[in-house]
């Protein structure tokens, strides 16, 4: 994949890109609602596995200073079926880059790839559930106290999906 928006470049991850993804993944804030942080082997072997090999991932680059500050799981589930979901380095929330690097993700799909539907699941029911609201998808249910978060809490995970004829719409 190599597409770019007006502040993004959205490409295929490669070995170089592990200490900016270190830095997204180490991070415990922007892991809060996913897992433990990663150290820096755990975070290059995912690279080197998902990323890299399995293609599972897109790396969100800021092209004004070339760093990796996004990390988008975008991975075909099954046939024109794709599993999306984001990590940004803390320094750049709040200012639209992921909004701007999901929804490029997300045209891809459905303009390129010709998906079929696009969805995502969070148990942090404020800032993901409002992106993925703002991408168009709509709430497909809630599963209640379905996993446990990094504190051992039980928690609701969310389910957003946006199908092609949505995407048309909009």
């Amino acid at each position: 994949m190599d597409l770019k928006t007006t502040r993004m470049l959205l490409r295929d991850f490669i070995p170089e890109d592990a200490d900016d993804l270190q830095e997204i993944l180490g991070d415990a804030e922007v892991m809060e609602f996913s897992e433990a942080p990663y150290d820096l082997e755990k975070t290059k072997a995912f690279l080197a596995s998902f990323c890299i090999e399995k293609h599972g991932a897109v790396a969100a680059v800021h092209k004004e200073s070339g760093k990796v500050i996004g990390y988008i799981l975008f991975n075909e589930i099954e046939p024109d079926v794709y599993e999306m979901g984001w990590f940004f380095n803390r320094r750049f929330w709040r200012q639209g880059y992921a909004y701007e690097s999901c929804k490029a993700v997300i045209d891809y799909a459905f303009g390129e790839l010709k998906a079929h539907k696009v969805f995502a699941e969070a148990i942090d029911a404020v800032k993901s559930v409002s992106l993925m609201k703002k991408l168009g998808m709509q709430l497909e249910g809630i599963q209640r106290s379905q996993t446990k978060d990094n504190h051992g809490n039980w928690a609701d995970l969310y389910f957003y999906g946006l199908l092609e004829d949505d995407w048309r719409k909009q």
